[in-house]
């Protein structure tokens, strides 16, 4: 059955600004995300995923991580500073993003320097050796990562698939960046998205720039 609950949004009627927040009501059908499935394990991306490039269309990437490896505070915040430095290096526009500990939605722009699923696998590489790096050098205990097996010796952190879904309109966006921002709350995590802070939600709601840059639409 659905749920939902209330917090601040309001979308402006033209995408040439930054969407700011008001109140808006966010559902969802058990936490499932369209196209994908929730498993103990984390999400099941399902086969024969095609790409759609080159339609200056936003992307919304789901990705998944072995064995609830965000699940630490430590774990999310490298996570964060990493797609930072990643959004900068490729000049993709970042609009909307929530880490959660088994997975994590992004809404990004396409790039001419890559296409997002290059630039997905440059953050996955990227983030894999700061948590391996992490692993070695944190104090016990803080980062345990039990990496999966992989071929050859070295172990994988993150999943190989990831689902991509083209977002074109207004209403598309809004829809993507209320079900990110509700991720936490339906997932039980906390009651409100603002003690979450690994999303963009405090850039919607209170304009703050919070831990990673979020870009406007339209400029």
């Amino acid at each position: 059955m659905a749920q939902a609950y209330l917090c601040a949004l309001h979308l402006t009627a033209s995408l040439d600004e930054r969407i700011p927040l008001l109140q808006y009501t966010a559902t969802y059908r058990n936490g499932v995300p369209h196209a994908s499935i929730f498993t103990r394990g984390g999400l099941v991306m399902p086969k024969g995923l095609k790409r759609y490039y080159g339609r200056g269309d936003l992307h919304f990437l789901t990705f998944s991580c072995y064995r609830r490896l965000l699940r630490t505070m430590r774990a999310r915040n490298l996570f964060v500073k990493a797609l930072g430095e990643i959004r900068e290096r490729y000049k993709f526009l970042l609009v909307g993003y929530v880490v959660m500990p088994n997975h994590v939605h992004l809404l990004i722009s396409e790039t001419a320097k890559a296409t997002p699923a290059l630039v997905l696998k440059v953050l996955k590489q990227r983030t894999s050796r700061d948590f391996r790096r992490a692993r070695r050098s944190g104090p016990k205990g803080q980062l345990c990562f039990a990496f999966a097996k992989g071929e050859g010796s070295l172990a994988r952190f993150w999943q190989p698939r990831f689902y991509d879904f083209n977002v074109w309109s207004e209403k598309k966006i809004r829809e993507k960046l209320e079900y990110m921002h509700a991720s936490p709350v339906t997932r039980k995590l906390v009651s409100h998205p603002k003690d979450w802070p690994w999303s963009s939600w405090s850039f919607y709601a209170r304009g703050e720039a919070g831990l990673a840059p979020i870009d406007r639409i339209g400029g």
